[in-house]
């Protein structure tokens, strides 16, 4: 089974990354709580907004081939797992 292409979604991680450094930066220079508070945020809703696109992905790609084949079973357990976490 070939597995999808996430490249695309190598820009937000930078983003973020980026995010989390200044997030560090905001702390060594003691910022307001607040506004820490507010880039961390912001940092887990661009984590979700990359989440729920490789969970689409995921679902309409590989989900769907093993519904018409004997793997339903796993890729069900192994998204439930997943998603656990």
């Amino acid at each position: 089974m070939k597995h999808p292409c996430h490249t695309h979604l190598l820009p937000n991680m930078r983003r973020i990354e980026g995010q989390v450094r200044g997030i560090a930066k905001m702390i060594e220079d003691e910022k307001y709580c607040i506004d820490i508070l507010n880039q961390i945020k912001a940092v887990r809703n661009s984590l979700a907004t990359v989440e729920g696109k490789i969970l689409t992905t995921h679902l309409k790609g590989c989900v769907r081939d093993s519904l018409s084949s004997e793997d339903l079973d796993d890729k069900v357990e192994e998204l439930v797992k997943a998603l656990k976490r």
